[in-house]
């Protein structure tokens, strides 16, 4: 279970006597999650989702983050809506970690999808990028380009005990991403970590968006190139062409990739192979004392890379270049 931080049910109500949210009936630990400790309330006006922030997520982001999730729900986006206190506050405090309380969403997350979801992600996708395009805030991608090599300092002098020359093999990629990654595409609010255990369906309608922690201000497609990587490979990391076709397609009809966008979508997809392999490494030889949480396999996403190394234009993933 991905909790950090134990809530007794006296800190609980004691917490929740600051809302309008009824009396608590009870709650229990979320087992989904690695960054932050989270945990189901029901109470007698419904149910919601408590999540207490931990060290990962830095306190002055949090007015962004929660600020983002009110602005999308009021332009009809399916995602988690802030509860603000009796005293109109979203943030306060338990057990010794800023937390807030957030409307719960009905759904569960498809652990295979097919290129029906691919399809319903990349449209829900597209309208998120449209909604957050006057959203006020701006917040700096910390886990792009400029912050994959102090990622690499941490565990480059153990990465070769995950896989023979890994160390090497990232040096090489990361001088390349350096080089030539781009930096004129058009920019907006990314979610960033759009994997499908955020994302929600019932039966096969896509019900609902969470989890923006790693939400920030940076290229849009890049966000695409993240969700390629994480819905349309198979288990045995072979990249599945029409979940691709289906996700981009879906996507173009809300929001049209510009030829600069599609030209750039093999690099960044590479990109975006590079930063959760080497946050996996990080994790791989990190993990909190106390997490009941396993670390999720750094190499999944090497052989995602190599397969990215090879793709010559956006053909590759089911759209013209």
């Amino acid at each position: 279970m991905a909790v950090y931080t134990d809530v007794t049910a006296e800190q609980l109500a004691g917490f929740l006597a600051g809302y309008d949210l009824g009396k608590l009936l009870s709650y229990k630990g979320i087992a989904e999650g690695v960054e932050n400790s989270n945990f189901l309330v029901h109470t007698s006006t419904g149910n919601y989702i408590l999540t207490l922030y931990e060290k990962r997520v830095a306190a002055k982001d949090l007015p962004f983050f929660l600020g983002l999730m009110q602005h999308l729900h009021s332009r009809g986006i399916s995602c988690p809506q802030p509860i603000e206190n009796k005293k109109g506050e979203l943030l306060g405090k338990v057990a010794g970690r800023p937390a807030a309380i957030v409307s719960f969403l009905d759904g569960l997350w498809i652990r295979r999808p097919s290129a029906d979801h691919c399809a319903a992600l990349g449209e829900a996708l597209a309208k998120l990028h449209r909604a957050g395009l006057d959203f006020g805030r701006k917040r700096r991608n910390t886990l792009s380009v400029e912050g994959w090599r102090p990622l690499f300092e941490h565990c480059r002098g153990r990465a070769d005990e995950v896989h023979r020359n890994l160390r090497d093999l990232i040096e090489k990629e990361l001088a390349v991403l350096e080089r030539d990654w781009p930096r004129r595409l058009p920019q907006g609010v990314i979610h960033a970590d759009l994997f499908p255990d955020n994302v929600f369906f019932l039966g096969d309608s896509l019900s609902g968006i969470i989890d923006f922690y790693f939400a920030c201000t940076d290229a849009l497609a890049y966000d695409v190139a993240i969700c390629l990587n994480a819905w349309c490979f198979e288990v045995d990391h072979s990249f599945n062409v029409t979940k691709g076709r289906a996700l981009l397609q879906a996507y173009a009809r809300v929001r049209a990739l510009g030829e600069d966008e599609r030209a750039a979508l093999p690099r960044l997809a590479r990109g975006a192979a590079l930063r959760f392999l080497l946050t996996r490494l990080v994790d791989w030889f990190n993990v909190p004392p106390g997490a009941l949480v396993r670390p999720k396999d750094p190499m999944e996403y090497f052989r995602k890379l190599r397969f990215h190394q090879k793709v010559k234009s956006a053909s590759d993933y089911g759209i013209g270049a």
